[in-house]
């Protein structure tokens, strides 16, 4: 008989098997093809949502030519692809003020163009009022499909009519139909269609007509001086080349002697020899596109694989144990280990493929359909579903081999087996290698080191390498930690007891599904620390505006300031206010520079002066910094750029109108409500007219020392004509009540002065605004409405709340990587009960046989399951932190060397442990595993065939 002859027989044995035993298969079938799928949607969105060269030029120019823009800055010299440019005369000086350049001269004869320019405007919204972006742009032309698409509805096709993005409706409340007025100037204009960008889908803004917005608003800036003049950005030209012609080269440096920068589709796509471009001459070269494979994506597909073959492994051992006497029979009919081998790995075989092919199929099918949810969050358009059939049939043949790889042990298994033990159903007693655990502890700690030695160095490539390694090295070592907790149930109930024991006497199935577990919950524990630890760290280094659960409203100047309590109601009607307010005065010395202060030494100044000496300086700025930042570690670092001397020059102030010195004129309700301070003694200090200093790094001895120069502009008739002499400076010097270190940190402020106390040292002070804590930052609508309410008694009052910075975690990555660990666990769980009920009939037989209750084998499944799920998730906890710790490491070396080159830069690199994440997962999915395993086992015992 050929191979091929007996390889064809093993496959049909194989799939008949498949076929008899349905369940097990799909089972099998549903752990290749997933991994598969989801590999195969990755690829395609990954190709699909990564634009190429042409279809990124369509984004920016839509179907024109070629994209013309005026850089300002005279003749240039640029690169084909206009990424990069540069003037002809370096030495050249650039009039800002001069003359714009007629673009449309610089145009190839016998083309078409059309122009975009926009300007941003306040606007009313279904709630109030908003600001936006609006472009002027014909929408309806042509040229501008695929830069610009219709969604619903129409063009804007009269001077009254714009159209709007989906995300811009959303905001505001409006609709098709509605209509809006630009403020500003006063014009309404009805929206008539929904407008998108594909390569921008969350963009929120409104399109018209050129000359429907900034025309009709700089005519009635020109008659009306209350009226503000249009802040328009510049302008750039879509440009269709003479037909069959297009944009040339040589008409690129044609434009560039005239200043303007073109982008030619026909340049881009085929660029001229560098010989031609005289940019490149000089040695100028184009960016780089990287096309490094990532060692993280490497990890990420190694142990991919290896956790297919680990779950899937248990899985043929299943089939096989179950199917013994059918290979017995083989055996007795004449057939050998190697056909054994064989229909065992064609069990691998036909799986495989159908679990490759499933996964491919479906992988696709699944990308097209929630095709229009990926784009909503990668937010851009997919020009079309990117098909690489190789890529695609690359995955499907790892599929395959992954299958194969997993029937391997099983085979080997299978074929050692004597034909007596397979038809009698008795299993020989093999004693488990004692060189594996030691070997694995070894590669462990290699592993382990490798790992924090690629972080130490800040290599990935060694960080991947190292926590690969360790990882395998985990895994040699568990059949010696599942050993050892059979030793552990000896006070056990029952149940437990029994699972545990089962689970060392069987380590040849428990030890791979555990290893499946490790496997998946190290991955996603990885990933989770390393976003945990990320966040906080951008969480750290932001520098806040305000303090979180706050609200300023603030005057623009005196003649607002009347319209103060009109704000305040807005702003307890619309946001979720949760007490009282604090008002805060604007103080200053000679003429009010908010006023007067267009010119230098006009106005007058009030400066809060830090003691000499060392100790009110930071030692992170000025002369020895570099030499200082050298010696520093992270913590020490940290701990001085958060000291009072350094937080001077890292917190905002000007907040609360008080410029640069950080000096608010207020009440002991300021602390209660922005500060936070909860104080009786700096309440009762402030009351009695003594200061409240937030940053101590300002006092010596308890006392301040204000400088307030008082000058004043020639402008201010009334100051000057009552101090018709120089600038008078007057310095004084005031007991204060020094608030905790902490404090220091209060964005804003340095200093809360009363106001009796800054009249007395000669100081002016008026109304400037107030401050609110709000349960909530205020939505989108809450700012509308209020902002709406304001305008509405007159405006001249802007609103402020601080929003974060931006970095906190994803929550819903953060539950996608839990429901993954948490099905990869079930999974292995429920394919370690399977094969511990394949092996375990006898001893189930024996239990009833003695007078156990039938809900025993219930609870015996559910603690088999927990065992597995456990002891997975807690090795794979302890994996999944070697990489992240390590990774963190690499950015600590990173952040390390960016300080030392820049003293003030943060080199904070925490590990953050996501501990919600990890709860469930330790806690949480072994518990369920459990109660899913009772829930599904039969209490009683099917009727057993009588063997032999």
């Amino acid at each position: 008989m050929s191979v091929f002859t007996g390889w064809r027989a093993a496959l049909r044995i194989a799939r008949r098997d498949a076929m008899r035993s349905k369940g097990r298969s799909a089972l099998v079938v549903a752990m290749i093809a997933v991994p598969v799928l989801g590999v195969t949607a990755l690829d395609v969105t990954y190709r699909s949502v990564t634009p190429t060269t042409a279809e990124q030029l369509t984004a920016s120019m839509g179907s024109a030519d070629a994209l013309f823009s005026d850089e300002g800055i005279g003749p240039i010299l640029q690169l084909p692809d206009a990424e990069r440019y540069e003037q002809v005369d370096e030495n050249a000086p650039v009039d800002e003020d001069g003359p714009s350049i007629d673009v449309a001269t610089t145009f190839p004869k016998g083309s078409r163009a059309i122009s975009v320019q926009s300007v941003p405007a306040g606007i009313t919204t279904g709630y109030g009022i908003a600001t936006t972006e609006i472009y002027e742009f014909r929408t309806s032309d042509p040229l501008a499909r695929g830069k610009i698409d219709l969604v619903r509805g129409a063009f804007p096709r009269s001077k009254d009519q714009v159209a709007a993005t989906e995300p811009f409706l959303k905001s505001t409340g409006l609709h098709v139909g509605s209509t809006t007025t630009v403020r500003n100037f006063g014009k309404k204009y009805t929206i008539t269609g929904v407008v998108e960008q594909p390569d921008q889908l969350n963009a929120e803004a409104l399109y018209a007509d050129p000359g429907a917005v900034i025309a009709p608003w700089q005519a009635r800036a020109d008659h009306d001086k209350k009226v503000l003049p249009p802040n328009v950005g510049s302008k750039t030209w879509l440009v269709k080349g003479p037909e069959g012609v297009g944009v040339t080269w040589p008409d690129v440096m044609a434009a560039n002697k005239s200043g303007v920068l073109v982008k030619s589709r026909q340049v881009v796509l085929d660029p001229p020899p560098d010989s031609e471009i005289p940019l490149a001459r000089k040695g100028v070269e184009a960016y780089p596109e990287s096309s490094e494979v990532s060692a993280a994506l490497v990890t990420v597909v190694v142990m991919a694989i290896l956790e297919i073959v680990l779950l899937a492994g248990p899985a043929f051992a299943v089939g096989a144990r179950r199917s013994r006497r059918q290979l017995g029979l083989l055996g007795t009919c004449g057939g050998d280990r190697r056909h054994v081998r064989a229909v065992v790995l064609g069990g691998g075989l036909v799986l495989g493929g159908v679990g490759a092919a499933a996964g491919v199929g479906v992988g696709l099918a699944a990308t097209a359909v929630f095709r229009p949810m990926i784009e909503e969050w990668a937010g851009n358009r997919f020009v079309s579903i990117s098909l690489n059939p190789m890529e695609l049939l690359v995955i499907a043949v790892i599929g395959l081999i992954t299958g194969l790889l997993a029937a391997f042990a099983p085979a080997i298994v299978a074929s050692r087996q004597s034909v007596l033990e397979s038809l009698t159903g008795r299993r020989g007693v093999r004693r488990s290698s004692r060189v594996l655990p030691v070997l694995g502890a070894c590669v462990l700690a290699i592993g382990c080191a490798v790992a924090v030695y690629g972080g130490t160095d800040g290599n990935s490539t060694l960080v991947a390498a190292g926590s690969v390694t360790a990882e395998l090295g985990l895994l040699a070592c568990i059949p010696v930690i599942v050993g050892f907790l059979g030793r552990l149930g000896s006070r056990l109930p029952l149940s437990p007891r029994l699972a545990l024991r089962d689970a060392a006497r069987n380590r040849g199935r428990t030890a791979p599904a555990v290893a499946a577990v490790m496997a998946a919950v190290a991955g996603s524990v990885a990933i989770a620390t390393y976003m945990s630890s990320a966040t906080a760290e951008a969480e750290y280094n932001y520098v806040p505006s305000l303090n979180e659960g706050t609200v300023v409203i603030s005057a623009f100047d005196e003649k607002s300031a009347v319209r103060l309590p009109q704000a305040r109601a807005a702003v307890e009607r619309n946001m979720a206010v949760t007490g009282g307010h604090a008002d805060f005065r604007h103080a200053w010395a000679g003429s009010d520079c908010n006023v007067y202060g267009d010119a230098e030494n006009e106005c007058g100044s009030v400066e809060l002066v830090k003691p000499a000496g060392k100790a009110a300086s930071c030692p992170l700025t000025g002369k020895g910094a570099k030499e200082l930042a050298a010696r520093l570690t992270a913590d020490e670092h940290k701990k001085l750029m958060r000291s009072p001397a350094c937080l001077v020059g890292i917190m905002s102030t000007g907040v609360f109108n008080a410029g640069e010195h950080g000096i608010v004129v207020a009440d002991e309700a300021m602390l209660s409500t922005y500060v936070k301070l909860d104080d009786p003694a700096a309440a009762k200090a402030l009351a009695a007219g003594t200061p409240v200093l937030l940053n101590p790094v300002f006092a010596k001895n308890g006392e301040v020392t204000i400088k307030a120069v008082h000058a004043y502009s020639d402008k201010d008739k009334q100051g000057r004509k009552l101090h018709p002499g120089k600038a008078r400076t007057a310095t004084d010097r005031l007991k204060v009540y020094v608030a905790p270190e902490k404090y220091a940190a209060t964005p804003g402020i340095n200093m809360i002065l009363p106001r009796r106390t800054a009249e007395r040292i000669g100081l002016r002070t008026q109304v400037s605004g107030s401050v609110y804590a709000v349960a909530h930052p205020p939505t989108s609508a809450e700012e509308q409405r209020t902002y709406g309410a304001i305008e509405q008694a007159g405006g001249g009052i802007w609103t402020q709340s601080e929003s974060g910075s931006g970095g906190r975690i994803d929550n819903s990555m953060l539950l996608i990587l839990t429901l993954f660990a948490g099905m990869v666990t079930l999974g292995a769980a429920a394919i370690t009960t399977g094969l511990a009920k394949a092996d375990a009939e006898a001893d189930l037989n024996t239990l009833s046989a003695v007078g156990a209750p039938p809900g025993v084998r219930r609870k015996l499944s559910g603690f088999q399951c927990v065992v597995v799920a456990l002891t997975g998730v807690v090795l794979g906890t302890l994996a999944g932190l070697v990489p992240a710790v390590a990774l963190r490491m690499v950015d600590l070396r990173q952040a390390l060397q960016m300080m030392r080159m820049e003293p003030t830069e943060s080199a904070y690199t925490p590990i953050v442990l996501p501990w919600t994440t990890l709860g469930l997962l330790v806690v949480g999915v072994p518990l369920l595993a459990g109660l899913l395993a009772s829930a599904l086992t039969r209490s009683r015992l099917a009727l057993a065939r009588r063997a032999g």
